[in-house]
């Protein structure tokens, strides 16, 4: 007996082989119909007898590796009289219109393609822009949708006859993989550098590239095709620093084990301490440098390729500098995350020899400190040429600048320690812009769209789309005018992508904000309601967001700094969050930041003001010895305590672990955010059981943490830093535990989200939950977000969804 179904699918289902995957599936079964994009979403319409409809239905299982199914709906029709064949449906303008579009991520190449450029036999033998529906750039070349290739920046590349041939088979996994070329019809590569690069020759005589070269006004000591990459190889063996153009933007690349290589890029780039990424050939190289467990090895392999941080290994010849990272023992490691990257660890894919390749290489973002990557081949030579000696570009336009993700992975519980959850530190390549599902909403419509601005640092902004939600990619400090831009541009291409139009706009409380000026100028113009939302409710908010929570939940929301709705600076915090509403139950208790910004770029001010308030003895203040310079500031200092001038005041749990830190003897100045935290978490003694109480108290109808009293039992106790810094840490975890038990107590929830940029340690994020868990308690902690500001824009747009039509 004849039948038909039709099937409505929603998700990543456009340029991921989803469509030629159908029309392969109902081929081979002797089904009729026809797939093709609709305004509801993909539209499969499969007709036959019950037998074939029933082995085709499990179809959802067997998806290309990029497709990703968020919805599908299926039901009967009429049999189609007279039916001979199964379509592909074409798109026609405007019938994407509507529906739940989802542009893939970029992804890795895959083996097929790898294996392509590895056989001399092949004609993409060696060629860096390789790629088939199932890998390859997407996000960072789509212009708008529908994904086609002349809204790609593949447009301008023509197809060659063969090429156009696996573009137009739908038995072929190329069929409409639209960045498909090959080295006579794609993008080309090529080296600008030095003088000394002439000597290496150019071993590709294709006619195409030397066309390319006279079409870019390229120098004759521009080297074209794949010898640009074995001089490149030379040039970084010689201890030079590259920029090379990626998938979405540049990197600045040395020799990793070259440590005067690694110091000059540091020092050209102002990055003196921060740990710099490294990329490695494969999972045996990973291991040859670090400890890499399953969920690293997992996530280091995988398709979206983000820098996994590692344990580092420590001994033998295999051992990378610890110039890579001097204030931390992982390292963040990754694999070869596009075509050229891989070219670089297999030349002889290029012509030369494998041994030339070097086993390790930094891999930076190209930009100068602070600012946004690099797009551009003459904005790279531009803004990079005090850093790069050499260039490797290529003419593929990136559309949309977008940096490496950043994960700690899950760790097993061992005799010695807890298991800690994975974490997302930096949420960008090979993970935007899939989207996040809000919690289930009863009067959402499918239009409804919130724009959500983000905080400041670590910046990335969110629009929602019906039960969606879209987070840009790490946008960084947009207090600086050049990132500002930067967001304004990211916004303007993810608004046209996503076809949405904003209902209601969320901005962080802080007025001055960049973000939230442009979020203020943004409802203006629209005419939009505009929401005002505290900074560590967004972080409570996001995790209620990752874990789709409608009911209350409790939230210790530990971070630097967030204006509080009282004018002070908050970071400490214990609160009570439900949809719409909020409460703050408890806080840290208040301390001075002298200097305000200038406390946080030189953690003994804090320090200093801590000592003051434990009313501890001036004259064993241990960062004023042998100090001149912060001996000689410290009477302003004091002065400024003494008269409350420029001293704001805060709750902050960051700024606590900065001032310990300095009490250690670990940080006194910072050159990057975080680094007193990371100083500290590192010089702990894990065998040492000892904890400093944290004592609660009832203050202002508040559970007040007695942060000073802390403060004072870690002076007093006089142990070593690596003793102190443990004791501090078990305390925290304990104290943190108690406290949020009492207010659990109090209200009757006991769902504790763990949020604030302090989860980025990984000694608490492991050992509080413990706490937690013996006290009764369930923690929350996110995983697919991060746990700082990077994920503030999740939670004001989860904010605005509940409250988008009160």
């Amino acid at each position: 007996m004849t039948s038909r179904h039709i099937y409505i699918v929603t998700g990543q289902v456009q340029g991921v082989g989803f469509r030629p995957f159908i029309y392969r599936e109902a081929s081979k079964l002797g089904l009729t119909g026809s797939v093709g994009n609709t305004p509801e979403g993909v539209r499969i319409e499969a007709q036959g007898d019950e037998a074939a409809l029933a082995a085709f239905s499990s179809f959802p299982d067997r998806v290309p590796p990029l497709a990703r199914i968020a919805s599908l709906r299926r039901r009967e029709a009429a049999p189609v009289p007279d039916e001979r064949e199964f379509l592909i449906r074409h798109s026609r303008a405007g019938e994407h219109r509507g529906h739940s579009v989802l542009v893939s991520p970029d992804m890795a190449p895959c083996d097929a393609c790898l294996a392509d450029m590895a056989d001399p036999s092949n004609r993409r033998f060696g060629y860096a822009f390789t790629n088939c529906t199932n890998c390859g750039p997407r996000y960072t070349i789509t212009r708008s949708i529908p994904y086609d290739r002349p809204v790609t920046s593949m447009a301008c590349f023509p197809l060659c006859g063969p090429c156009a041939e696996e573009y137009h088979d739908p038995a072929n996994r190329r069929f409409h993989a639209q960045p498909n070329a090959c080295p006579d019809c794609g993008p080309a590569l090529w080296l600008e550098g030095p003088e000394e690069t002439t000597d290496t020759v150019d071993h590709d005589d294709n006619p195409v590239l030397r066309e390319r070269k006279k079409k870019y006004c390229l120098s004759d000591n521009a080297i074209m095709g794949n010898g640009a990459v074995l001089a490149l190889l030379t040039e970084l063996r010689r201890g030079r620093v590259a920029a090379v153009r990626g998938v979405g933007g540049f990197h600045l690349v040395c020799d990793a084990r070259n440590e005067r290589a690694v110091a000059e890029l540091r020092r050209r780039k102002a990055r003196p301490h921060k740990a710099l990424a490294v990329m490695v050939a494969d999972l045996s190289s990973a291991r040859r440098f670090a400890h890499v467990s399953d969920d690293a090895a997992a996530r280091l392999a995988s398709p979206r390729r983000p820098i996994v941080i590692c344990p580092r290994k420590n001994a033998g010849n295999d051992a990378l500098p610890d110039i890579l990272a001097p204030d931390t023992d992982g390292v963040g490691l990754m694999l070869p995350s596009s075509p050229l990257h891989h070219l670089l660890f297999h030349p002889d894919w290029a012509g030369g020899r494998a041994e030339d390749a070097l086993p390790a290489l930094v891999m930076t973002s190209g930009n100068p400190h602070g600012a946004p990557l690099c797009l551009g081949n003459r904005e790279a030579k531009r803004r990079l040429a005090d850093m790069a000696d050499l260039f490797l570009l290529h003419d593929r336009d990136i559309l949309v600048r977008v940096d490496d993700s950043v994960v700690f992975p899950a760790e097993e519980e061992t005799p010695d320690s807890p298991a800690i959850p994975a974490l997302m530190v930096r949420r960008a390549r090979g993970f935007v812009p899939e989207p996040a599902l809000l919690p289930e909403r009863l009067s959402r419509k499918p239009d409804d769209c919130v724009f959500a601005a983000g905080a400041e640092l670590k910046h990335a902004f969110c629009l929602t789309r019906g039960g969606e939600a879209f987070a840009s990619q790490h946008l960084g400090d947009v207090s600086r005018p050049e990132n500002l831009a930067f967001f304004e541009e990211t916004l303007r291409h993810l608004l046209a992508l996503l076809e949405v139009k904003p209902r209601l706009v969320v901005r962080d409380l802080h007025p001055d904000y960049l973000s939230s000026r442009l979020a203020d100028a943004f409802a203006r113009e629209r005419g939009l309601p505009k929401l005002e939302l505290q900074h560590h409710v967004a972080h409570v908010c996001a995790v209620m967001a990752e874990r789709r929570l409608n009911a209350p939940v409790l939230g210790l929301a530990l971070d630097g700094s967030g204006l509080g709705d009282d004018g002070t600076v908050w970071g400490g915090e214990l609160l009570l969050v439900s949809p719409g509403r909020w409460k703050r139950l408890g806080r840290f208790s208040r301390f001075p930041l002298p200097g305000g910004e200038a406390a946080i770029r030189a953690p003994w001010r804090t320090a200093h003001a801590l000592w003051k308030a434990a009313e501890l003895p001036d004259a064993d203040q241990p960062w004023l010895a042998d100090a001149p310079q912060r001996a000689k500031l410290a009477p302003m200092v004091e002065e400024m305590l003494e008269r409350n001038v420029r001293c704001p005041q805060t709750s902050s749990c960051g700024r606590l672990f900065d001032a310990v830190s300095a009490l250690c003897g670990l940080c006194f100045d910072i050159t990057y955010e975080g680094q007193a935290a990371v100083r500290l978490e590192r010089a702990q003694d894990k065998r040492e059981n000892g904890a400093y109480p944290l004592p609660v108290r009832k203050r202002d109808g508040l559970l007040e943490v007695d942060v000073a009293s802390m403060f004072r039992r870690a002076a007093d106790d006089r142990a070593t830093p690596a003793l102190l810094a443990r004791r501090f840490h078990r305390g925290l975890a304990i104290g943190l535990a108690r406290w949020a038990r009492m207010a659990a107590d109090d209200t009757g929830v006991t769902a504790v989200a763990l949020c604030g940029g302090v989860f980025n340690n990984r000694t608490l994020l492991a050992e509080l939950p413990v706490e937690l868990r013996r006290l009764g308690l369930t923690p929350l902690s996110p995983s697919t977000f991060p746990a700082g500001d990077g994920a503030i824009a999740l939670g004001q747009a989860l904010w605005g969804d509940w409250l988008l039509d009160a």
